[in-house]
């Protein structure tokens, strides 16, 4: 209660100085988690449509990360990446890079995860000079994008009454104006608001008792109306984005309770995808009503085993791959049914720019420029990956020209723009 007192003054005197300033306004340019609309769609233009002979030009590499499974975002003239240097102090750190790969400096936020896959998970998100870090250890950190300076900062299990979650928490927090919204699950919250400059919570959505999953959730502007969507422990959930107000929740079951797809929205659709090689609720797409406040399944779509790797939506299609297996799957929005499923190469994470797919092999540690239609799937180019440590799970990243893939210790940058 102590430490809860001093969390609230700071927080008001914050509010105070931040209230009484235009230097921070709301209306900023944000980087974040998998492009701009949270869909993996980066809007790059005048990229390669194949490449050498070995892969693109590596521009640089910066190695020294430590372990980590978060992407990097490029903000600006910068690139923000964490990464955990000692596992065995476990503090995360993170890292600030110029455009050339040199180091601008690292800074320490906290303790970070290192149990099951050891690792920093989450994808920083910046809105103008404000960075936001939730660690896999629980908590989020706001530090000053400049410095690395810590602004304020929240506990999940101190001041939030959570629950632990088996394989640290994986969470990219989303910015909603002067607001940064995350969920912690729990006994008393699923998901809350922060005041983004102070870290005042504005609204909590009371809790069912699920702990939190491994997604980030995502704004909905569905006629007018706001929504945030996410998923919890078993549930997909769908909140009134100004409130915290629960409008609907879907059981969605897997195994291990990881759901690591990030929602995508579509034309008064959410399209959630869980998976595992047992049983899951798989792939399934809600049609919202009208002022979004209720929902209703329009299809489940149990054949792709898509556990993390994410999914592309493009022109009535969904792409995505299966999980350690050599599959690609073409998936009809409108009915859920397989189009066709490719074997020519690894499953994976997945993102899309300038009118072809980019895909990272989980197991091979290859990097594929991708063609696909509703017709077929043909790999163009692509390479392999030989630098960095552990699992190639962190979602690569484009813009600027460049690709960044980030394999555990190592953070890589490739020319793809001519």
């Amino acid at each position: 209660m102590q430490h809860m007192g001093k969390w609230f003054i700071s927080s008001v005197l914050l509010l105070l100085i931040f209230g009484c300033s235009n230097t921070q306004p709301v209306d900023v340019d944000i980087s974040q988690w998998r492009g701009p609309a949270r869909d993996g769609i980066y809007p790059d233009t005048g990229l390669l449509k194949e490449w050498p002979e070995g892969g693109p030009e590596m521009l640089w590499a910066f190695e020294g990360l430590g372990a980590g499974h978060g992407s990097p975002v490029i903000a600006g003239e910068f690139v923000y990446v964490t990464g955990i240097p000692d596992t065995i102090s476990s503090g995360g750190f993170l890292y600030k890079l110029d455009l050339k790969g040199n180091l601008i400096w690292k800074k320490s936020y906290g303790p970070d995860f290192t149990e099951n896959f050891p690792g920093a998970r989450s994808t920083p998100t910046v809105a103008g000079d404000l960075i936001y870090v939730e660690s896999g250890a629980g908590a989020v950190y706001c530090l000053n994008a400049n410095t690395g300076d810590e602004v304020w900062s929240v506990n999940f299990f101190r001041d939030l009454a959570a629950d632990s979650v088996q394989f640290g928490y994986s969470e990219s927090v989303l910015i909603d104006g002067d607001r940064v919204i995350f969920t912690p699950g729990g006994k008393i919250n699923n998901m809350v608001a922060l005041n983004r400059f102070t870290g005042e919570k504005i609204w909590g959505s009371p809790a069912y008792g699920e702990q939190a999953t491994y997604s980030s959730p995502i704004l909905v502007n569905h006629n007018g109306n706001r929504l945030v969507v996410n998923l919890t422990a078993s549930s997909i959930i769908g909140l009134d984005a100004d409130t915290g107000e629960m409008y609907w929740r879907f059981f969605q079951f897997q195994d291990n309770k990881i759901h690591a797809n990030t929602p995508i929205y579509h034309d008064g659709k959410v399209l959630i995808c869980s998976a595992s090689r047992r049983d899951s609720s798989g792939l399934v797409l809600l049609q919202l009503s009208p002022d979004g406040k209720e929902a209703e399944i329009l299809w489940r779509n149990k054949e792709i085993i898509n556990l993390m790797g994410g999914l592309i939506l493009k022109d009535g299609y969904i792409y995505g791959p299966g999980y350690l297996q050599n599959r690609w799957y073409c998936i009809d929005w409108n009915t859920g049914e397989t189009r066709y499923v490719n074997r020519d190469f690894g499953g994976g994470p997945v993102i899309w720019a300038d009118g072809l797919f980019y895909c990272y092999a989980e197991r091979e540690g290859e990097m594929a420029l991708v063609e696909a239609n509703p017709e077929a799937f043909r790999v163009i180019s692509k390479f392999t990956v030989d630098k960095g440590t552990a699992e190639h799970w962190a979602h690569p990243v484009i813009g600027k020209g460049m690709l960044l893939v980030r394999h555990g210790d190592a953070l890589m940058s490739y020319r793809i723009r001519s």
